[in-house]
C-alpha cells in the first residue's frame, strides 16, 4: 500500500527529499538545487537512491513540497504525477499551515521559514526562535501559541566568505571552521576567526535582542541547517540542533491538510 509521504524541501543551494511513514522520518537524500533539472532527471536520480536504500517508489502515495526557488516547481509537480501518481501539495498554494501568520504581508515570507515555524511549534512548543543556517542565516520567531511573528535575515556564512574572496583581491577562498584562537596569526586564521566568532556574536546578540524585545528572556532556541552543529558548539544560547526541522514541518503541514492527527 502506498502509504508513505515524500517531503521535498527546495532551498537556494540544496534540495532535500525525505520519506515519512506517519510522523517518522525514514530516510532523506540531498541534491544540489538546479532549475535546469527535469522531472525525468529527478525520477532517474530518486529511483536510483531509493533502490540503493532498498526502497520502492510504489510505497509513496503523497508528495508535499516547500520551495524558495519557484522555477523548480513545475518539474517537481510533474515528478509527483509521473513517478508517484499523485498531485503534490505545495506550501503557499492554498495549504493551511495550521498556524497564524502575524505579519502584514505573509506572502513575502519564504515557505521554508513558515514550515520551520510549524515544525518548531509542533516539536518543541512555543515560544521559539528558529535559527536556520542556509544560504541566508534566518532568525524566525514563533509565538507562545504557535503563530509566526516575524524574523531577521542575515547573509549566510558561506555567502559572506565568498563575498570576502570576491571583493578583496588579496583574500583567499577558505572553508568555514572553528579556529583555535580568536586572534589569528595569518590571513587565513584571521578570516576564519572573523567569520566564525563574528557569527557567534551575531547569533548571541540577535537572540538576546529578540528575547528582550519580546519580553521573553527564556525563549528556547532551535537551530537547523548544515552549519547548525558547528556554531552550537561555541555558544550556550542554542538549546537544540534539529537538522530535519523543515522536513518535519512539511510532514505536519501535510497531515494537517489531509485531516490526519499530527
Amino acid at each position: 500500500m502506498a502509504s508513505q509521504l515524500l517531503a521535498v524541501d527546495v532551498g537556494n543551494t540544496n534540495t532535500v527529499f525525505a520519506v515519512f511513514e506517519g510522523d517518522r522520518l525514514l530516510v532523506s537524500w540531498r541534491l544540489a538545487t538546479s532549475v535546469d533539472r527535469t522531472a525525468d532527471e529527478y525520477a532517474a536520480t530518486l529511483s536510483q537512491l531509493m533502490k540503493l536504500d532498498g526502497r520502492s517508489p510504489d510505497t509513496v502515495g503523497a508528495v508535499v513540497i516547500s520551495t524558495v526557488v519557484p522555477a523548480s516547481l513545475f518539474e517537481l509537480r510533474l515528478l509527483a504525477d509521473r513517478m508517484f501518481g499523485c498531485r503534490a501539495d505545495v506550501v503557499g498554494d492554498g495549504l493551511d499551515l495550521g498556524i497564524e501568520v502575524h505579519i502584514p504581508s505573509p506572502q513575502e515570507v519564504g515557505a521554508d521559514r513558515l514550515v520551520n515555524a510549524v515544525g518548531a511549534y509542533r516539536r518543541y512548543g512555543g515560544a521559539v526562535i528558529v535559527v536556520d543556517f542556509g544560504t541566508a542565516t534566518t532568525f524566525d520567531v514563533v509565538g507562545t501559541h504557535g503563530s509566526y511573528e516575524g524574523g531577521v535575515i542575515a547573509p549566510g556564512v558561506n555567502l559572506s566568505l565568498e563575498a570576502l574572496h570576491a571583493e578583496a583581491a588579496r583574500l583567499p577562498r577558505i572553508a568555514i571552521g572553528r579556529p583555535g584562537a580568536v586572534v589569528g596569526q595569518d590571513t587565513v586564521s584571521a578570516m576564519r576567526s572573523g567569520i566564525y566568532w563574528g557569527y557567534v556574536g551575531l547569533i548571541e546578540g540577535l537572540i538576546e535582542r529578540i528575547r528582550t524585545e519580546r519580553g521573553q528572556p527564556s525563549m528556547q532556541v532551535v537551530a537547523t541547517g548544515g552549519l547548525a552543529d558547528l556554531f552550537a558548539q561555541a555558544t550556550g544560547v542554542i538549546d537544540t540542533v534539529d537538522p530535519n526541522l523543515t522536513l518535519y514541518g512539511l510532514c505536519f503541514v501535510h497531515r494537517h491538510n489531509r485531516g490526519t492527527p499530527a
